[in-house]
């Protein structure tokens, strides 16, 4: 059988206005964004996958296949608890791709890069000469999903999503102007 839908809970965007928050939940690591490009980077034969880096506390193999983080439960969890507007799962594209498809075309993202918790192997990614900008358009870079909330109830989806096991912060916010994101 069919359901009705209730419009009112259909997530898409189209209530998003600026001074909305932009709320990250970590990411277990590379997930399945850019393996072309890490690939390419380190040649990935067996020598440099057993590796062991200490910044990682393994080998770049085991760093290279964490599981995939799904977010399916914690962010059920979020929408009851507050009023999210939109989500947007950081895949290959990253943050320059993704976010933005959550926006209607009259507001940006502005994300504070100091509020992005990097996960240690996109440090070593980009030690080997990946500028900063192809490393926010290819990878999470510790992000694996972004929610956005109304201000008020930002702190709210924080706390539902730590209450759930993720590691959640405040990342940015929904400015006015032509669609697309600022990482400042």
């Amino acid at each position: 059988t069919v359901g009705i839908v209730d419009k009112d809970k259909i997530i898409d965007g189209s209530k998003m206005q600026a001074g909305d928050v932009l709320v990250g939940v970590a990411s277990s690591g590379v997930h399945s964004n850019g393996f072309s490009l890490v690939r390419k980077v380190f040649g990935l034969n067996k020598e440099k996958l057993e590796t062991y880096y200490e910044e990682l506390g393994c080998t770049l193999g085991e760093a290279l296949l964490t599981p995939t983080r799904l977010y399916v439960k914690p962010a059920l969890a979020a929408i009851e608890a507050a009023d999210v507007k939109a989500i947007s799962h950081i895949t290959g594209g990253g943050f320059y791709e993704n976010i933005p498809r959550m926006l209607p075309d009259y507001l940006r993202a502005a994300i504070e890069k100091a509020k992005v918790p990097v996960r240690p192997i996109f440090k070593v990614i980009q030690s080997e000469g990946i500028s900063e900008h192809d490393m926010y358009n290819t990878f999470n870079m510790g992000v694996g999903l972004c929610v956005a909330v109304a201000a008020d109830q930002a702190d709210e989806a924080v706390r539902i999503l730590k209450e759930n096991g993720e590691e959640a912060c405040i990342l940015g916010e929904v400015r006015e102007g032509e669609k697309g994101i600022d990482l400042c």
